[in-house]
């Protein structure tokens, strides 16, 4: 019931509408002509003032995604001359470790062969010491 008492109210309110506007147009201190030159003219106009303003908008958004172009061009070359001082600098470090590797396998293969000279002249120097005979001792004593 209630849906139908909405339908009512509704279907009364279109008509009130209706009677409205002929009331209205009866009423109008124009002609019919002049109201619906009028009325075209309004619409011609509105039609010219959305194109126009569609327009506007449309250079507006155009300059503003140049813009972003611009600035994401100019964030893709910092961020490649970032990437590109971090790759110098990488490889300088990485030409720096290879020197300090290189000096260090120098100074360790010079102790190995220094280490190696030791123990040979050790090694040589206790074999001769082995084979040489045994020096005489003098006691100092004097035949008793």
């Amino acid at each position: 019931m209630a849906d139908e008492s909405r339908i009512n109210g509704l279907a009364w309110f279109l008509a009130g509408l209706g009677v409205g506007a002929l009331a209205g147009i009866l009423y109008a201190p124009k002609s019919g002509r002049e109201t619906r030159e009028d009325l075209a003219n309004s619409a011609r106009e509105s039609t010219e003032y959305l194109r126009n303003r569609s327009r506007q908008v449309a250079e507006q958004v155009g300059g503003v995604v140049d813009k972003g172009r611009e600035q994401v061009g100019e964030y893709v070359d910092r961020g490649r001359e970032v990437v590109d001082r971090g790759r110098a600098q990488w490889e300088e470090f990485v030409e720096r470790g290879k020197s300090l590797v290189g000096d260090q396998t120098q100074r360790v293969s010079a102790a190995v062969d220094a280490g190696r000279q030791a123990y040979k002249s050790a090694s040589s120097g206790s074999a001769t010491a082995a084979t040489a005979p045994p020096a005489t001792q003098s006691t100092g004593a004097t035949g008793s």
